[in-house]
């Protein structure tokens, strides 16, 4: 089973890592475009103004620029511990235990606008650039990832759970069989809408039931089990459609 979250704005700070290393990544295939990207990005931060209207930041934000300078030579972690904000805080990969970590590298993944996608414990540095950016030398980050991603993602094996939200799930066409969730509410009367404030603290409620779980599901009921194991409410809607109720 592969669960693919999506990153987030902020990432943590420092790192105890090595400077990237590109062969220290997962899905190894990625990795032309990943340095061609980095690259791009340590000669767009020699400008600053102009990194600061490709990146869609304030001056305020300038640090951005300076991490994105940094780029092959600045400290890495891994990557659940880079990304931070609610997602993030609600999979709370610091609870996890040894045995626990090592199912999280198997099981999660993150979808990244610098590289691609990265397993849970991958190292990478702290950087900028989001999903919607368009990258001077290179064009815009979705159509850069999307014809080399999309066949590698399409060819990852077993179960697999999009968390992805909109703007990553347009980076890749995932398998049909590719098992969707939406987070939703209910009201008195039964009726169900989509959930905004709430979403990505489910979703990280939910990737850390699956990163830790003792079974790997490999079937879509299965996965309803393990989840309403674990005290969440899931329904299927569909016969690759989840959804998943708050409190």
């Amino acid at each position: 089973m592969l669960v693919l979250l999506p990153p987030s704005e902020t990432k943590a700070d420092g790192g105890k890592g090595a400077p990237l290393d590109l062969d220290a990544l997962s899905f190894p295939e990625l990795n032309p475009v990943r340095a061609k990207l980095a690259d791009a990005l340590v000669e767009l931060a020699a400008d600053v103004p102009a990194s600061l209207a490709a990146l869609g930041i304030s001056a305020r934000q300038a640090d951005e620029v300076t991490r994105n300078a940094q780029l092959w030579t600045s400290p890495t972690m891994p990557a659940l511990r880079r990304y931070t904000g609610v997602l993030y805080d609600a999979l709370d990969i610091k609870s996890f235990t040894r045995a626990g970590l090592a199912k999280a590298q198997q099981r999660l993944a993150v979808t990244s606008s610098l590289f691609g996608v990265v397993a849970a414990t991958d190292p990478i540095p702290a950087y900028r650039l989001s999903g919607g950016n368009t990258v001077p030398a290179l064009g815009t980050v979705r159509g850069l990832w999307k014809p080399v991603l999309e066949p590698v993602l399409q060819n990852v094996e077993g179960l697999l759970v999009d968390l992805r939200s909109g703007t990553y799930a347009a980076f890749a066409k995932l398998r049909a069989d590719a098992v969707t969730v939406r987070v939703v509410t209910e009201d008195g009367d039964g009726n169900r809408t989509t959930v905004s404030h709430f979403n990505k603290a489910y979703k990280g409620k939910l990737a850390a039931v699956l990163a830790t779980s003792r079974t790997e599901p490999s079937t879509v009921d299965q996965l309803v089990r393990v989840i309403a194991k674990a005290g969440l409410t899931v329904e299927q809607t569909g016969d690759h459609a989840l959804e998943l109720l708050t409190d």
